[in-house]
């Protein structure tokens, strides 16, 4: 777009037009392919953000040969496996619904919900509107269910805890989203205890409840095949289990190689209703969202290198690790607020506030505060990064836009 010039792309971002002009060159020249991250769209124009850049592959001709093409991350369909068998939403009763996690803290203060069953997730940590979310948890007319290996945050606002067994307790199979491969997850001891596989639990909970359809019974080795034989027709587990991993496809694929686009048209379409259904404008347009204002910093809060999201973060080496927990600024930034490196300071806005230490750091640009995700509140602090998350929703699939909060940083 003639509005987006190099000059314009260095105005807004910071980025040196040379290096926006410098990169622009060597994309296009190619073979070039786009792999995306899952923060790039988390952001209030993430969904015009990544439809634009999409476009990219087609614009310069990277598309339809090796080496070229987008990628965002790979799911079990790239593999052969029908997501649909997994999840049955045909056993469902009534329309199928889904509550985006923006919304969880405002549907669990809802009297009309009664219970919720949480796995594989700690929510009273990983969610929005952190402090909201933990009143609405402590209400003594919701029943709350935990599969839990460990007493989390959200173990300790449950009124039952299920053991649940590790990854090393029973057999599953693994099929990466950064990698094209199909892995074995062997089980190297028996459930610890009283502890059971998800599945297991669930299975129990069915019969209990009176279900009957067979779906529901479904045992883990049953399932294993259906899924091995989907993605590669004749493959057991036994013979998976003797190798580990295989890559899947074997050999390198061509993205689009016969140009077959699932669209409507049955061609790439840089505009159309589709997208406004969707919530989008018919096309991609210049989008740079407002710098905060009134002293304000935007927050970023990226995975810390010690933690797998919240896994892990009860474990007496990672915490040693992670040290106390601290926001990144400019050193301008520090010194025009006054604060110094080491001081105690109150990130906050309307949804809440939460106390750190300051690190100040050039490596962080100006206008940004920089903390990282995922801590554990158990392990003594008031909170983590999420007690000043609004649950800001993206223009797409009600995502987060969790890069597009704005915080005010000032002495503790």
């Amino acid at each position: 777009m003639p509005a987006c010039t190099p000059a314009w792309g260095e105005a807004t971002t910071g980025v040196p037009a040379r290096l926006i002009e410098q990169a622009a060159l060597l994309y296009a020249a190619g073979p070039s392919v786009l792999w995306m991250g899952q923060g790039f769209q988390r952001q209030c124009f993430g969904g015009n953000a990544m439809r634009a850049v999409a476009l990219l592959p087609a614009a310069t001709g990277n598309i339809g040969k090796y080496g070229a093409g987008f990628l965002y991350l790979n799911g079990w369909d790239t593999r052969g496996v029908d997501a649909a068998y997994l999840t049955a939403a045909h056993l469902k009763r009534g329309s199928a619904q889904t509550i985006s996690h923006m919304d969880l803290a405002s549907r669990l203060e809802d009297p009309a919900t009664k219970a919720i069953v949480t796995w594989n997730n700690n929510i009273a940590v990983s969610s929005p509107e952190q402090k909201r979310l933990r009143r609405a948890l402590e209400r003594d007319d919701l029943l709350q269910v935990t599969l839990e290996l460990f007493q989390t945050d959200t173990a300790n606002y449950a009124d039952f805890v299920l053991p649940a067994a590790s990854f090393l307790e029973f057999d599953d199979v693994v099929m990466s989203y950064f990698d094209a491969s199909i892995s074995a997850q062997v089980k190297a001891i028996p459930p610890l205890g009283e502890a059971l596989p998800n599945q297991e639990i669930f299975r129990r909970l069915a019969a209990t409840m009176g279900l009957t359809d067979p779906e529901l019974f479904e045992t883990d080795a049953d399932m294993i095949a259906t899924l091995l034989n989907q993605a590669k027709p004749g493959l057991t587990f036994d013979a998976l289990a003797e190798i580990g991993t295989i890559p899947h496809p074997a050999e390198p694929t061509l993205q689009f190689e016969k140009h077959d686009y699932r669209t409507p048209s049955g061609r790439i379409e840089l505009a159309g209703s589709a997208f406004v259904g969707a919530g989008l404008p018919r096309a991609p347009f210049p989008s740079a969202e407002a710098r905060p204002q009134g002293g304000e910093l935007r927050l970023l809060s990226p995975a810390s290198k010690w933690l797998m999201n919240s896994s892990f973060g009860n474990d007496p080496k990672v915490l040693k690790q992670l040290g106390e927990d601290r926001a990144f600024v400019h050193p301008e930034e520090a010194r025009s607020r006054g604060l110094a490196d080491g001081a105690r300071v109150r990130l906050g806005n309307r949804t809440g506030a939460i106390t750190l230490r300051l690190a100040v750091s050039a490596d962080v640009p100006r206008g940004v505060v920089l903390a990282y995700k995922s801590r554990w509140t158990a392990n003594g602090a008031d909170g983590n990064i999420n007690a000043v998350n609004p649950g800001k929703k993206a223009d797409l699939a009600e995502s987060c836009a969790v890069h597009s909060i704005n915080v005010s940083v000032a002495p503790a």
